[in-house]
């Protein structure tokens, strides 16, 4: 009997914590829904953009293998190096100035004020903030590491060190400032006019694409790129598979690039990553046909450069145009930049990657067609808009980085000797060799292969035993 009631008892105390419970807790209303579907699309929206920004950080390591691909292996350490400084000594200048010049509160249009050492984040307070500098300054590495290629195996490291502070801390926030500083507290006097470009074809591209002209321009060509009668001698890559690899993690990361850009976890992401595939397979075709007609030959490096520049091109308008106009733009771009690396090589610029062509050229292409393919339709003020766009750019970007360039010219020096040029820039600057297997060497007890000042490469003739070209 008494087991009974002490069953029976147990029985009513277990039925009556629900009800407790359902009494106690607070009622759901639609007020007390709506708070919890936001915070989780606020959620969404931080791992959405955290995660956007490790795509675009990828991306440093395809600019390092397409850079070190097209390039000859003596200069591949240096070509490493001058990457890794890109971004790490980028984020410090971009933490201290950069964000604050781009994002900070102003009451001209023309730079921030506020926010200089991320003193705008505080501990109780949002912490938005942190997850958006690091997706803009993964964009202010990118815009740093393109003169890279540009400037690639005549560059004195120390000169390019202070380059990296002056571009990521100053130069391409200015300009940002301008196109894109309401996305946090700023407000630009280009983006009042209405300008497009959702992601960057001049933000990011065009604006490092025009220092690489002005680094390219005051450094001069290589030696052996031109011959006495001004024709131009091809200096080849020393490892083609690397820069296509390099290619295609550029591609990956281009879905963080563009899509990410939203920093929203919504649907309007999957247009954006179709359009950015299509003008990069649109590019890279052109590109290919192109090059085939003019050389006879499929040539692998207008290819990979067109691929790149269908990629550079979509950037301004990919949230903006449909699919059947990002394929436009792409095979517009991938025939641009075949004519225009000819271009440059004819007037004598040595660009040994096609950085100016691919991000300065086609990042104006990209920026014009994000008007002229609009999707809620074009006019000419539209057109007039993004035309100034495009010269501001270049009107702010060029002077100030060729000042800037001749500046570290005349003082601690911008290009290494002749002879640290021949000998290869990873011996000179910083004392290795990246691959040590494939020839003796002489610099600090190791040996290298004798160079000729005419062609600016090894002289394998004159070596004592066959080895595997650098």
């Amino acid at each position: 009997m008494k087991l009974k009631v002490f069953t029976l008892l147990i029985l009513v105390a277990l039925l009556s914590v629900p009800v407790a419970m359902a009494t106690d807790a607070e009622p759901s209303t639609v007020m007390t829904n709506k708070t919890a579907i936001e915070l989780v699309q606020t959620h969404a929206n931080y791992v959405w953009t955290l995660v956007a920004a490790c795509l675009v950080f990828f991306m440093q390591a395809g600019f390092a293998l397409v850079e070190a691909g097209f390039t000859r292996a003596k200069n591949s350490i240096n070509i490493m190096m001058k990457n890794l400084m890109d971004f790490s000594i980028g984020s410090i200048a971009f933490w201290a100035i950069g964000f604050g010049i781009m994002f900070g509160a102003t009451t001209t249009g023309w730079f921030g004020t506020s926010g200089f050492f991320l003193s705008d984040f505080t501990p109780d307070g949002d912490p938005w903030i942190l997850a958006f500098w690091m997706f803009q300054v993964v964009f202010a590495a990118t815009a740093a590491t393109i003169v890279s290629g540009a400037m690639a195996e005549r560059t004195k490291f120390t000169g390019y060190l202070i380059y990296s502070i002056f571009i990521s801390g100053v130069i391409y926030p200015i300009f940002g400032s301008w196109a894109w500083g309401s996305l946090f507290n700023g407000s630009g006097w280009l983006e009042g006019f209405g300008f497009i470009d959702f992601a960057g074809s001049t933000v990011v591209h065009s604006v490092g694409g025009w220092a690489a002209l002005a680094g390219a321009v005051v450094l001069g060509p290589r030696l052996g790129k031109y011959t006495k009668d001004g024709k131009v001698k091809p200096i080849m890559g020393h490892n083609m598979p690397l820069a296509a690899l390099g290619v295609f993690i550029l591609w990956l990361g281009w879905f963080g690039f563009n899509p990410g850009s939203t920093t929203t976890a919504d649907t309007s992401i999957a247009m954006i990553f179709v359009n950015t595939n299509l003008a990069a397979a649109a590019g890279a075709i052109l590109a290919m046909i192109v090059s085939w007609m003019k050389f006879g030959k499929p040539e692998v490096g207008m290819s990979l450069n067109g691929a790149l520049a269908g990629l550079v091109a979509i950037t301004a308008g990919c949230a903006n145009v449909t699919p059947s106009s990002a394929i436009i733009i792409g095979a517009i771009a991938g025939t641009i930049v075949v004519f225009s690396v000819l271009f440059f090589d004819k007037i004598k610029v040595d660009d040994p990657v096609g950085a100016i062509s691919v991000h300065g050229v086609n990042g104006a292409w990209g920026t014009l067609a994000a008007g002229i393919f609009n999707i809620g339709g074009t006019s000419a003020s539209i057109i007039g808009v993004q035309l100034l766009g495009i010269a501001a750019c270049f009107l702010w970007t060029f002077p100030a980085a060729f000042l800037m360039f001749k500046l570290i010219n005349k003082t601690i020096g911008l290009r290494v000797s002749p002879e640290e040029e021949l000998e290869g820039l990873d011996l000179s600057e910083h004392g290795g060799i990246a691959y040590p297997d494939f020839g003796p060497s002489t610099h600090g007890g190791v040996s290298t292969f004798p160079s000729t000042p005419d062609a600016g490469t090894p002289d394998f003739a004159s070596a004592p035993k066959p080895v595997t070209p650098l």
